[in-house]
């Protein structure tokens, strides 16, 4: 894998995540209470051994290439790295980055620099494991130009997905976007060509992009190159390939999830709760998910109730109720609260006993969650001080609303509460 160069793709401005992405950049947002959306592509990459690795963002990426900087730090017994090439503004490319193919068509001679016969071109929100040497090596099995991994799908998801067609060789010969009734049916395949046993086939006769590929070095050069108009690998530069590419399918049957909405991103960290086997897990010694070591103490739990839940490092929960959630490093919460099928992403810093008391003294809020308050169906982003017997529930069943200045957003009926705000004393949401 030593000639395999990543380039992981850290999408624009994250408006489906936002309010998560307002402070950072997507791949910079926490996952499972003390990782990063990063973490996943990167650690996949690091258990290939492709230890060459480029991230690309243009959107707050200061906490991004923080978290980067202070995790990877390879020895300098080879010339692996992980880094960040934010979008800049050049004579020969005045804009910014314009869609996934323009962002890398602007760094390609940075890439050229590098001994590398592919390119593998990955995502920064999503939430799975995979062995990219597998992946790799059935390219260069196949003689494909490019190969796109693809999940298998059943009928009923299958027109909420970009699908693709194979010939009985497993090379792609089709693309459809979204496609619906007649259009849907013309877009089913043997899947059982791609390693699915007949029954599996049956049941998932569709094909969806992952939106993870490899390229040959020459094939990528040469279509980013004559084809400067064309600025997103899955709807222009992939399609538009291939009539004149050989694109093969890489079948993955393993979990896969976009975790790119709010909702999506809600659901995933709580089905890590799931007993007694998570469709996801983290607990896999043969393929771990690295991340910052930060030398946290152990989490004190005084005389709680916890129930389906993970806890980060470094917390400190007392005389609580905790339900089917997943705290972060450093959530501080007081007692007599409720914690029920929330993510808490903890803090990014202490405040000692002295300096907490004192703002309650003064008539404000430490950071953690106050006494007596109720947190249900909930995001709580990082530093976040809630008040004591607040109550956020959203007890309105509200679905969408704008309430920045309150401190708080609701996206799908899910309370998110943005970093660094503050909720009052007694509030109800």
């Amino acid at each position: 894998m030593k000639k395999v160069l990543a380039i992981i793709l850290g999408g624009g401005a994250g408006t489906r995540l936002y309010p998560l992405t307002k402070l950072r950049a997507k791949p910079a947002v926490p996952l499972a209470g003390k990782y990063r959306l990063i973490d996943i592509p990167v650690s996949n990459c690091i258990n290939a051994e492709i230890l060459k690795i480029y991230v690309l963002t243009q959107f707050n990426s200061a906490s991004l290439n923080r978290h980067l900087t202070r995790t990877y730090n390879f020895t300098g017994f080879h010339d692996g790295f992980v880094e960040v090439l934010a979008a800049q503004q050049t004579t020969e490319n005045p804009s910014w980055f314009q869609g996934t193919a323009d962002a890398v068509r602007q760094y390609l001679w940075l890439f050229e620099e590098w001994d590398a016969d592919e390119y593998l071109i990955l995502s920064g929100d999503h939430l799975y494991r995979m062995d990219y040497s597998d992946f790799v090596r059935r390219h260069r099995e196949t003689g494909a130009d490019i190969t796109l991994s693809v999940v298998p799908i059943d009928e009923k998801r299958a027109s909420s997905f970009g699908l693709m067609k194979i010939d009985d060789s497993g090379r792609i010969v089709d693309f459809s976007e979204k496609p619906k009734g007649d259009e849907l049916k013309q877009m089913q395949v043997d899947t059982s060509i791609l390693g699915l046993n007949p029954e599996q086939a049956k049941d998932s006769p569709y094909i969806a992009s992952m939106g993870i590929y490899v390229f040959n070095k020459k094939a990528l050069t040469d279509l980013l190159t004559n084809n400067p108009e064309q600025t997103d690998f899955g709807k222009e530069i992939i399609p538009g390939a291939a009539k004149d590419y050989n694109l093969q399918a890489y079948l993955f049957k393993g979990y896969w999830e976009d975790i790119g909405t709010i909702e999506a991103f809600y659901e995933a960290n709580l089905a890590l709760n799931r007993q007694p086997r998570p469709r996801f897990s983290f607990y896999n010694e043969k393929s771990p998910i690295y991340t910052r070591a930060r030398n946290l103490p152990p989490t004190k739990v005084l005389n709680c109730n916890i129930t389906e839940s993970m806890i980060s490092e470094g917390c400190m929960i007392k005389d609580c109720r905790i339900h089917n959630s997943v705290l972060g490093i450093r959530s501080r919460i007081e007692t007599d609260c409720v914690v029920e099928d929330s993510l808490l992403m903890g803090a990014d810093y202490y405040e000692s006993l002295d300096t907490r008391q004192s703002l309650v003294d003064e008539g404000k809020i430490p950071v953690g969650i106050g006494k007596g308050s109720t947190i249900r169906r909930a995001i709580i982003d990082k530093n976040a001080r809630i008040g004591q017997n607040v109550t956020i529930v959203n007890k309105e069943n509200i679905e969408e609303s704008n309430r920045e200045d309150d401190g708080f957003y609701i996206r799908n009926g899910i309370v998110v509460v943005c970093k660094n705000a503050v909720i009052p004393d007694g509030t109800v949401i």
